[in-house]
This record gives C-alpha cells, structure tokens and sequence, in this order.
C-alpha cells in the first residue's frame, strides 16, 4: 500500500504537537507501508519525502501562500510514478491538498483533526481576513472527505458539532501517541551530569520545587491565566516557562508584560524562549516537579504525554481531550473550567479559573513523595494507552476500511 501523507510540519521544521504527531505517525508507518510525504518549508534530504517552498509572489498574504503550496503539493503527488491509494492530510494547512489530490487523482481522503477553525476565532486577529479562507479550506475538505481522524474523543464531539452535515460513522478516534524510548528521564551518571548542567545554565534550580509549562504563546494555551495563578504559588516554587513562538505582537506583548511583573514579586522565574532540542527539553521536565497545561482549548495535548513520559504529575484544565490523557488524582490533577460557548473558550470567570489553577498548583507541587507518585503512574499510563505502535496499528486499520468501501 502506498499512502501520501501531507503535512505543513514535518522535521526539521517542526513548531507544535501536528508535527510532532506526522514524524512520529511516518516512522511506525513505514514499517509496514509506502509513505511518502509532501510537506512545507523546503527541500528534504530524507528519502521520501518532498518538502515545497512557498511562491515569493505570495508571501505578503500567509493564507494564500498556504493554498500556494498546496496546489505544488498536488502537482508533486502526480509527479511521482504511479498514484497513492490513498492520501492523508494533517491541518487546515494540507486539508486542501489533501482535498484537491483526491478529486484530481480519484484516491480516497482520510484526513486527521488536530484542531478546529470554528474553535479558533482568536486566529482573526493573527490571520484577519484570511481566517474566512483557513475556514472554508478546512469546511470544504471535511465535506469531501472519506474519513476523519479525531485525535481523540473530545475532538470528535467537536467536530460533530461543528459540522453537523459530517457522518458520525466517518469519524473515528485514533489518540495522539508518545515514543517512551526517546521521552524518558535520563538516569545513567553521564546523562544526569549533562542534564544537571543543562538546567542550571538555563537558571533553573534543581534543588527547588518548580513547576513548568512548555508550549506555543497562542491563546488557546491559556498561557496568562497560568501567569496569573503563579502570583499565588508558594515563594520556593519556581515558574519555568518553555514558551516561544507568539501568534500575535499582542499576545506576545500581553505574556512579556506578565512574565517581567511576576519576576518583580518573587525569585526563580525562568523564561526559555527558544525552542529546545528535545535531550534539553526532557532534562529541564526531569529537573521539575509539576507540569501545567492551562489549555482553553486542546484537542488532546502531546505535551501532557511527553510530560508524562518524563514521570511528571499534570496539573491541566478539564476541557477538550484533556481528560482522556490525565486521570484526576492520579496522573495529576484536573481543574474545572466553566467556558463561554462562543468558538474562544473563554473561562466564563476568570477569576476563579485563576484561584482553582493555583489551588491545584500549590496542592500538587506542596506534596514531593505524591508527586513522585503520580508521575510514575502517568508514565505507566503514557506506556499503556497511548504508544506509536498502537496509534499505527489503528491508522493503518482506518485506511483498510476506508479502501474497503
């Protein structure tokens, strides 16, 4: 079988959880199947895979650069010999490739939702108009698609509402997943040196408690209310914040001027704004005790997996796919939020989503041998449910089906 999979994020160009997701997909993929992969960002060297720059005429305008690409991307599906039986699209970004190859070589589409336009009306401020495009590309692949991929079942209630023309028998749930092999806490004396050197030139302090967030400044990740409830955690705890990328010069403004007035009221705030290799990455969750996903919104949350890996406790909001990865009172904590139903995910209180956050913050980094504890179970768990070998196993499952009629 061969299998065109098409992908704005593939490495070494990769930003966010999607990416992560289609390298990790491809590889256990190979194993028992052609993969070709069409992706963003430029040539590859990696055999297999065809990366596509995009037109300088219409990088001014991001959206229609996406759409661009796209059309490169079903060019290049045709180019090699012979067709794919079946292509698979990863994002607004490839749907409309994905869509487009379909139509134009007669192959079934099997796309994967890691989130939704019509949950993301904050991307009008970072797309203006181009956000009515991102939406109608990602409409128009949903209507013409042959199955859908919630990454979890969450998302599948989500897509279900949002498109309520899509036939529930056509979206299925195959979870994000973790590869435990590369996400693991170091333990051999050379590792622990490095690891220990790695913090410690970052500012952290392993010998303080600390709790960390990794992720984009978008504001799904809910960034500033965690911001907000760190005003409130115990004056030993440090806030290392792994977050770069800002969707927006407001966001960007908004977190900067948080962060700069938190490390005015108490010591141990640490900023990485670059994004870490990932040994760099695991060393800096090892040195950590909690890790914190305030997500307003988030189909799923591979960080809450990698976290997981390293044998950290989550501390999360209850929204999205999030409870389906962590298990209240024993991976970590769930924090309910209350939110607006307008698209943003706005808690409908702030200020008490702020309080409950920095309740279950101080509650969970204020007991180290519970920590400890929960942070094992929630790699057993990571281990358990959520490996690659599994998520294969049912992608390649789903693409049987859907070749069967």
């Amino acid at each position: 079988m061969r299998v065109d999979l098409v992908t704005r994020e593939y490495p070494p160009h990769v930003y966010g959880g999607a990416g992560v997701h289609v390298a990790e997909l491809v590889r256990v993929l190979r194993t028992a199947m052609d993969v070709r992969v069409h992706c963003f960002d430029g040539p590859r060297t990696e055999p297999g895979v065809h990366g596509y720059e995009a037109s300088p005429e219409l990088a001014g305008d991001p959206v229609l650069a996406t759409f661009g690409v796209d059309l490169q991307v079903v060019a290049g599906i045709g180019a090699i010999d012979g067709t794919p039986e079946l292509v698979h699209s990863h994002t607004w970004y490839a749907n409309l490739a994905g869509h487009l190859a379909a139509r134009r070589y007669d192959v079934p589409h099997v796309l994967t939702a890691h989130s939704l336009e019509p949950l993301r009306p904050w991307k009008a401020e970072q797309l203006g108009g181009g956000y009515a495009l991102s939406s109608w590309a990602e409409r128009t692949a949903y209507e013409g698609a042959d199955a859908v991929v919630a990454v979890s079942a969450g998302m599948r209630a989500d897509i279900l509402r949002a498109y309520p023309f899509m036939d529930p028998d056509d979206v299925v749930v195959v979870h994000n997943g973790i590869d435990l092999d590369t996400w693991r806490r170091p333990t051999d004396p050379h590792a622990l040196a490095a690891a220990d050197r790695t913090v410690r030139e970052l500012g952290i302090d392993p010998d303080r408690p600390a709790v960390v967030f990794v992720g984009r400044i978008t504001r799904q990740k809910g960034l500033p209310y965690f911001l907000r409830a760190a005003e409130r955690l115990p004056a030993d705890v440090q806030v290392v914040l792994c977050a770069g990328a800002p969707d927006t010069p407001a966001i960007a403004e908004e977190v900067a001027g948080l962060v700069a007035a938190l490390a005015a009221k108490r010591t141990g705030v640490v900023w990485v704004e670059r994004m870490l290799p990932r040994a760099e990455l695991v060393a800096v969750l090892a040195a950590c005790t909690v890790f914190v996903c305030p997500s307003v919104y988030e189909p799923l949350g591979i960080v809450n997996l990698e976290a997981m890996a390293v044998g950290l406790p989550v501390v999360a909001t209850a929204t999205g796919g999030i409870p389906e990865v962590v298990v209240d009172g024993e991976t970590g904590l769930l924090v309910p939020i209350d939110q607006v139903q307008d698209g943003t995910g706005t808690p409908r209180d702030p200020d008490g989503f702020v309080a409950d956050l920095a309740e279950a913050l101080t509650d969970a980094v204020g007991d180290a041998a519970r920590a400890s504890t929960w942070g094992e179970a929630g790699r057993v768990r990571a281990r358990d449910h959520f490996s690659w070998d599994v998520i294969g196993q049912r992608t390649e499952q789903v693409y049987r089906d859907v070749l069967a009629g």
